[in-house]
């Protein structure tokens, strides 16, 4: 599995706060002003409970597609894409490069890709068998959640839309990884963030503490020290995305080494037709349309 991948799912799924395994809850200190006092072990329980089933509920939620546009930068490279939410997998278009629109060469390069894609099924078939292999291994995890972290109530602060619940995690020594899609859990720690009263996770930040090493070394390393930090919000209609994603992180992949500095932001987030295919989001795309008013309006199903 690639390295990229791993991590990626590594950060959707420390979402999920398993309360069966919460350790020792205490509050130090006083709560700022405006913010509730701290909350009981059993009132921290139940409401990391209650956050953990509505972000099961909504990872398995498919009735809710999106059009955003995704900004990704690195020390080497700045692209804008748009991106449609589909039944046959997400479709991208990209819209500039170094926030400038494309040149006249490169957006003849994007609209031979998307004839291309247009006109074989086999690919877009391909990239959604992609992402229902990650969905599929995303769910495996989630059961191992409950042996993998223990969690410490952290105190409470102020949100932008109201108080915040913080909860500290570590990894839990008796926790033995079964295959390589657990072995980064060993090595995380960090602090998540939960709504009070939407109890949705708003912000994740994660620090690996020490070295992990796939196949005792020979097929890769991510190295101690790399960080991640991912905060999501209500994009509207009650709809939580993923707005922001920053990652740091040195690893090797077999004898290749590579270095990831990125930061990665969703905006524009707009609604768009229940069962929409890869087709008309293409359409979509190029045409510009983004159909989120008439979506909102009324949540039209595609046959």
């Amino acid at each position: 599995m690639c390295v990229r991948r791993l991590l990626l799912l590594l950060f959707f799924l420390l979402w999920a706060i398993p309360f069966a395994v919460l350790s020792t809850l205490l509050c130090h200190g006083q709560p700022a002003p405006g913010i509730p006092p701290a909350l009981a072990p059993a009132q921290a329980q139940a409401l990391v409970g209650r956050a953990l089933a509505t972000e099961l509920r909504d990872a398995r939620d498919q009735n809710h597609p999106m059009r955003y546009r995704l900004r990704k930068s690195s020390p080497r490279l700045t692209t804008t894409k748009e991106i449609v939410e589909t039944r046959d997998g997400d479709v991208a278009r990209m819209v500039s490069v170094f926030d400038k629109p494309l040149s006249q060469a490169d957006e003849q390069k994007e609209q031979a890709r998307l004839d291309a894609l247009m006109s074989n099924p086999n690919l877009q078939k391909h990239r959604k068998q992609g992402e229902d292999q990650d969905f599929g291994i995303v769910l495996k995890l989630l059961r191992m959640l409950p042996k993998a972290f223990l969690y410490e109530y952290a105190g409470a602060t102020a949100g932008p839309a109201g108080p915040v619940e913080k909860f500290t995690f570590r990894p839990n020594p008796q926790f033995s990884p079964p295959d390589l899609e657990t072995q980064a859990l060993t090595a995380m720690t960090g602090e998540i963030r939960i709504d009070a009263a939407q109890e949705r996770v708003t912000r994740l930040e994660g620090h690996l503490q020490q070295d992990t090493n796939y196949g005792w070394g020979v097929l890769g390393k991510l190295d101690k020290g790399g960080w991640i930090v991912l905060d999501q919000a209500d994009v509207g209609a009650n709809q939580w995305r993923i707005v922001r994603f920053q990652m740091a992180m040195n690893l090797r992949i077999l004898f290749k080494n590579k270095s990831s500095d990125t930061t990665e932001e969703m905006t524009q987030y707009l609604p768009v037709p229940l069962g929409i295919d890869y087709r008309r989001a293409i359409q979509m795309l190029r045409d510009g349309r983004g159909n989120g008013v008439q979506a909102s309006r009324k949540r039209e199903r595609v046959p």
